[in-house]
C-alpha cells in the first residue's frame, strides 16, 4: 500500500476515510499509535492516524510520534496535515476558531525530539510549517466559510496537565497565539523526514488565564472538537484535493547538506 498524503488525526478525530484499508507498518521505532488506514479523497492516495490512538490511549508525553511519522513516510507519504485541539491565547481566538499557524515555541520537556541518535544533524527549522500547505488550507477554510487565522504561533506545552492561569498569561503576553500539547516534536520530525507538515489548529476553549471564569477542562475539549469534528473532516477533504501534486516548497531540500545519511 502506498500513499501521497497523510492525516494525523488529534483529540476526538479518530477516524477520517470510509472504505479504506488497515495497513499494519513495522517501524524502526516501534508500532505506531494505531495501525494506518489507507484510502482515497478526490483520487488521491491518503494514510490517516489518529495521534492518541482511536481509544485515546496515549497521552501528549507519551505518543509514539517518532514511529507516526516514520509509518507515514514508510508508505510514501510526502504532505502531512495535522489537525489538532488548541487553546485560545488571545480573546478573538474563541471556540471554533480555525488557526493555520506559521510558527512553533517548544515548552516541552524529556522528549524523543529527532531520528539523529547519532552524528551532528542540524536540521533548519525556522519556519516549521509548510508554506505551500499553509496557502492551501487557508484559502479552502475561506471558501469554506471558517472563521480562519493566517498565522500565528503554537506554543507546545508538556502536560497532561493544563496550564495555570499565570503560564496563560505569560505565554500570552509573548505574542503567541495558541497553546497545544502535541505539536512538537510532531513538527521537527516531519521536518527530519523532509516532509511537507501543516498544522490546523482548532480552537476548543480560551486558555485559563485570558479571561475569568472557569478553568478549561478535558469535557469542555472534547465537547467543542466534537460539535466541529464532521466540519473539520469535510475541510480536510477539501484541502487534501487542493494539495500541489508537485512540491515547489523548501520541505524537499530540508536535509540537503546537512552531512549526515539522511534517516
Amino acid at each position: 500500500m502506498q500513499a501521497q498524503i497523510g492525516v494525523i488525526g488529534g483529540s476526538g478525530f479518530y477516524a477520517f476515510l470510509d472504505h479504506a484499508r488497515e495497513v499494519e507498518v513495522d517501524t524502526p521505532y516501534g508500532p505506531p499509535s494505531d495501525p494506518l488506514v489507507v484510502g482515497q479523497v478526490a483520487g488521491r492516495s491518503v494514510a490517516f492516524v489518529p495521534r492518541h490512538g482511536k481509544d485515546h490511549r496515549f497521552p501528549p508525553h507519551r505518543i509514539p510520534y517518532r514511529a507516526n511519522l516514520w509509518a507515514l513516510r514508510s508508505l510514501g507519504v510526502e504532505q502531512v496535515l495535522a489537525p489538532c485541539a488548541v487553546g485560545g491565547l488571545v480573546p478573538s481566538l474563541g471556540p471554533g476558531s480555525l488557526v493555520v499557524c506559521d510558527q512553533l515555541v517548544d515548552r516541552t520537556s524529556g522528549r524523543v525530539q529527532t531520528f539523529y541518535d547519532a552524528g551532528a544533524a542540524h536540521v533548519p527549522f525556522a519556519d516549521p510549517y509548510c508554506p505551500s500547505g499553509r496557502a492551501t488550507a487557508v484559502a479552502r477554510a475561506r471558501s469554506a466559510g471558517w472563521p480562519v487565522t493566517d498565522g500565528g504561533t503554537m506554543v507546545v506545552v508538556e502536560g497532561p496537565r493544563f496550564s495555570t492561569r499565570a503560564e496563560s498569561q505569560w505565554y500570552a503576553a509573548q505574542g503567541w497565539s495558541v497553546v497545544n500539547m502535541t505539536g512538537h516534536p510532531e513538527a521537527v520530525l516531519a521536518r527530519e523526514l523532509a516532509l511537507c507538515y501543516t498544522a490546523l489548529a482548532l480552537v476548543t476553549d480560551l486558555d485559563a488565564g485570558i479571561e475569568g471564569g472557569e478553568a478549561v477542562t478535558q469535557a469542555d475539549v472534547f465537547r467543542v472538537f466534537g460539535e466541529r469534528t464532521a466540519a473539520l473532516r469535510e475541510l480536510l477533504f477539501d484541502v487534501v484535493a487542493a494539495l500541489p501534486t508537485t512540491r515547489s516548497c523548501p520541505c524537499p531540500s530540508a536535509l540537503d547538506g546537512i552531512g549526515v545519511a539522511r534517516p
